[in-house]
């Protein structure tokens, strides 16, 4: 009766086994018929329904069964494992008849190569790289700076304030005050990095970048800086770049200048651009105010202090032609790739 039961398993068992082609189903197999559960489990637990005299033959009989099955799994799981080894190897493989994946190169946003430009012209001037902190105190932005309290730039729908005394510097003209706490005079400082405020459309972002210059010395004067500032404009644009200097006010120069440069994309006759006028604003600059030069720890009566601020954002959209500023933020490499070397 065992042996009958047996033979009728194991054409059963054959069938099965040569159906199974992956690990997955060699895994269901074993479970089904090797398993502690499995079928040829099932049949050393029938022994007990034999009498003593059957049970040692019949006994013997299914461990035979049993290592008859166990080792043609094992012969069908290696011949397994080496097929899906050599179909991986194939997958993996590497064609060299194939076209070469086009990798794009790097390159450096605008913005980088404006201000390495500009770093690399000052410091062919005597002017050392300074790096003041992104998150400042009020004095060191506002204060030191000679800027009222009242002043709209203290406003908090200006200024990220992160407690009512740090916030996220609004200028690198903080920069001016720490430098003349640091460095003995004479000196040249240029200071670059990011700024914020709270504004956002086409041509602004609430983060965006300025590069500030300082200079202080004994008798310097605006025609040396309008000598320094014509120098920048015909290196960042063309040989041919006009300069001129307009009256403006700001709370830390006296005098102090918005500079123009005739327009880049018409020469100074007159285009959309530059709204028909022929010069476009690109930064402030002027003496530095006695009172800020006093607040940096140094005699106004001695020192004397230059100043210039220029936005790297509006100095790369004008060099290369970008009208949104956005496009210097999106990490875009199909524009990117325009500026690889």
């Amino acid at each position: 009766m065992m042996k009958e039961h047996i033979q009728e398993m194991r054409g059963k068992i054959r069938e099965d086994l040569s159906h199974a082609h992956s690990g997955a189903e060699l895994k269901e197999f074993f479970s089904t018929y090797l398993g502690r559960n499995g079928s040829i489990s099932a049949l050393m637990k029938e022994l007990g329904k034999l009498s003593k005299e059957e049970r040692p033959a019949a006994g013997k009989l299914i461990n035979e069964f049993r290592d008859e099955v166990l080792a043609s799994f094992k012969k069908s799981e290696e011949e397994i494992a080496q097929k899906e080894l050599a179909d991986k190897y194939r997958s993996e493989s590497v064609d060299i008849t194939m076209p070469a994946v086009k990798r794009t190169p790097g390159a450096l946003n605008p913005i980088n190569i404006v201000r390495n430009q500009l770093i690399d012209l000052f410091a062919g001037m005597g002017f050392v790289y300074y790096e003041g902190p992104e998150i400042e105190d009020d004095y060191h932005n506002f204060t030191a700076l000679n800027t009222p309290k009242d002043h709209p730039a203290r406003d908090k729908q200006d200024t990220f304030y992160i407690t009512e005394d740090l916030l996220l510097r609004t200028q690198t003209s903080g920069g001016q005050i720490r430098s003349m706490e640091e460095m003995k005079p004479p000196f040249k400082v240029l200071v670059a990095g990011r700024v914020f405020r709270c504004d956002d459309d086409a041509t602004h972002s609430p983060m965006f970048h300025q590069m500030e210059g300082f200079i202080i010395d004994r008798h310097v004067s605006l025609s040396d800086l309008h000598g320094l500032l014509d120098k920048l404009a015909k290196s960042m644009f063309s040989p041919n770049t006009k300069t001129r200097f307009r009256p403006s006010y700001f709370p830390f120069t006296e005098p102090s200048v918005e500079v123009d440069i005739s327009c880049c994309e018409c020469g100074g006759k007159g285009c959309r651009l530059c709204k028909g006028t022929g010069w476009i604003e690109i930064l402030g600059a002027g003496v530095v105010n006695r009172n800020v030069i006093r607040n940096g720890g140094l005699d106004p009566d001695e020192w004397t202090g230059l100043a210039f601020g220029a936005g790297l954002d509006r100095i790369a959209m004008l060099k290369y032609g970008i009208n949104n500023i956005h496009i210097l933020f999106d990490g875009d490499e199909e524009i990117l790739s325009q500026f690889a070397n």
